[in-house]
């Protein structure tokens, strides 16, 4: 599934797309940033509720496809700033963060 399919699979509302074609090879949840950097697979669809700016960076050191921020989480202006910078893709969503990965499970 690339980044466009999951965005339509979750309904989920683009705040940056730099590159919808990239494949997800997985899932993560967490909001615990640390782990997040050490313990997400490489080309991950990254579920969270974190959105400050320092998501945008723990992305890029992970090199997550996306960025899904859940429970209709919003972006601050930091962040959404950022990742336009960084080409970090960056969605959000209703769902929560087991909804999410669970319409993505046995997908990715």
């Amino acid at each position: 599934m690339t980044v466009e399919g999951l965005v339509d699979l979750l309904g989920a509302r683009i705040v940056n797309l730099a590159d919808g074609e990239r494949v997800l090879t997985a899932g993560y949840c967490g909001d615990f940033l640390s782990f997040v950097m050490s313990k997400a697979p490489e080309g991950c669809a990254w579920f969270t509720v974190m959105s400050n700016v320092n998501v945008c960076a723990v992305a890029t050191l992970a090199d997550c496809a996306v960025v899904v921020l859940c429970e209709g989480v919003t972006p601050d202006a930091a962040l959404a700033e950022k990742v336009k910078q960084q080409d970090v893709n960056l969605v959000t969503t209703g769902m929560t963060v087991y909804e999410a990965a669970l319409a993505t499970a046995g997908r990715l």
